[in-house]
């Protein structure tokens, strides 16, 4: 039982994700959000994943030979667009850009502007969500080239339909686990100090620096040796 595909898949990207740090790694995107957002959020998480890695079990190898892509480009791509968001949080610049673009804000109270119903601004928050839902939250903050290369792998490994069930059903737990971290996530955020915050954002950004840098290695490495070999 402990051999099963299904299960291998599931603790490979578990191990992969780590609840635990990827916590610490959301805490700066969800800090601006209340609490329906980040539902919102961590359920979109939870779907996007879910596709994300049953469409590496169903149609992955065929995928990529298709448009040309390798998992060692989507690796380093992923690096690269963790480096832009990750470097401004260690080094501590993250928040005081957010102070600046709050600033005109502050000035008003936060009630909407004249004539702006409900409804917009519930389509405004929708849009906030939106635009960091794919990236970074999604890529390259829970799956990336990684994820998708273990996904494909396990699927070689399938013999039978029911094998490819029972990692389609792995699949769907591991999605159920990040949106419960990214919500999570949001709990945590609500409950500490803004000294927290900021020593939670350089703890995270060297975190995540660290993440891009492992994820540019691995994925110009795995570039370096197809050129190699091919």
């Amino acid at each position: 039982m402990s051999s099963h595909p299904a299960l291998v898949l599931f603790l490979a990207l578990f191990g992969l994700y780590s609840p635990v740090a990827a916590l610490a790694s959301y805490l700066p995107t969800v800090r601006s959000f209340d609490h329906g957002q980040v539902l919102r959020l961590a359920v979109g998480l939870a779907l996007n994943v879910a596709v994300f890695v049953l469409l590496a079990l169903w149609v992955g190898e065929p995928l990529l030979e298709l448009l040309g892509i390798s998992t060692a480009a989507l690796t380093a791509t992923g690096g690269i667009a963790l480096a832009f968001a990750a470097i401004p949080l260690m080094l501590g610049r993250a928040g005081a850009a957010e102070e600046h673009d709050r600033a005109p804000s502050e000035e008003k109270p936060r009630a909407a502007p004249e004539g702006t119903s409900s409804e917009e601004s519930s389509q405004g928050a929708a849009e906030g969500v939106k635009s960091v839902l794919f990236t970074p939250v999604t890529f390259p903050l829970t799956v990336g080239g990684t994820t998708f290369a273990f996904a494909v792998a396990a699927s070689a490994q399938a013999v039978s339909l029911m094998d490819r069930l029972a990692l389609s059903l792995a699949a769907l737990c591991f999605a159920a686990v990040t949106g419960i971290t990214l919500y999570a996530a949001g709990h945590v955020q609500r409950r500490i100090s803004p000294k927290g915050e900021m020593f939670l954002d350089r703890i995270a950004g060297i975190l995540l620096t660290s993440i891009a840098v492992i994820l540019l290695a691995n994925g110009f490495t795995g570039l370096v040796l197809e050129r190699l070999n091919g």
